[in-house]
């Protein structure tokens, strides 16, 4: 009964957490501030009443619709609001109730935000990224995650430079490397390779789809993260079994 109590107490955390995503999601792009004003409708511009932000609740309530002017609300806001529950909750099943759970979610609410903004803008704001890389390196393992950090995106850059250099174009963007570092200061070594491996995987079959479009690597670097992060000793044994037999 405390453990079921527990998860729903963090879920709701993580998906208030998760309305806050859905500012910096829609804000920091168009270099507005995430304070002032307050949420209003994208489409009338009339300043939301409180009952209007109950994550996922009031999107129900309304019908996926503004309550003054009835133009549409993208489903964006409430899945993005239930994903972060998720994931809150996933990492306190993974971790446990230890004093670094909250910093270590906030990595991941910050890599889903740059997920839906390299998404929908093909960028990914320094803000947000360098934030999640501060936070990222704020474990008992401080010093060692540093050091991954730093020779994961310092691999990383140097990959792109020579990629770069052979195919005359940019191979990835900085937004990327800076990734790799939070990468690396979550995952350390080897995990950060078989994540790496893993969103190359996990990029083929859309980069074939989009063809002569850009395809956003950020994304699949998040959930590789993600994904090796929550199955780190399953991919270990994988990689031993391969290896080793």
């Amino acid at each position: 009964m405390y453990n079921i109590f527990l998860s729903i107490t963090i879920f709701i955390f993580g998906i208030v957490i998760g309305s806050f995503l859905n500012v910096l999601i829609y804000r920091i792009p168009k270099g507005e501030s995430i304070v002032y004003p307050a949420s209003k409708c994208q489409i009338c511009q009339t300043p939301l009443k409180w009952w209007h932000n109950i994550p996922i609740i009031s999107w129900i309530i309304l019908g996926g619709s503004c309550y003054f002017c009835k133009s549409q609300i993208s489903i964006q806001y409430p899945i993005i609001e239930f994903l972060t529950g998720v994931i809150a909750v996933v990492l306190y099943f993974k971790l446990g109730l230890v004093w670094y759970l909250p910093i270590v979610f906030l990595v991941f609410a910050l890599l889903l935000a740059l997920v839906m903004i390299d998404f929908k803008y093909l960028a990914v704001p320094d803000s947000l990224n360098l934030l999640a890389l501060t936070l990222a390196v704020v474990n008992p393992h401080f010093i060692e995650s540093i050091s991954y950090a730093l020779m994961s995106a310092g691999g990383l850059a140097l990959l792109r430079y020579y990629i770069s250099y052979f195919l005359k174009k940019e191979a990835m963007g900085e937004g990327d490397i800076i990734v790799a570092g939070t990468m690396g200061a979550l995952l350390g070594f080897p995990l950060f390779f078989y994540a790496l491996f893993l969103s190359a995987i996990l990029a083929i079959v859309p980069s074939l789809i989009a063809k002569d479009r850009i395809v956003p690597f950020v994304p699949f670097l998040a959930i590789a993260t993600f994904i090796v992060y929550i199955f780190d000793n399953q991919f270990i044994h994988l990689a031993n079994w391969i290896m080793y037999g």
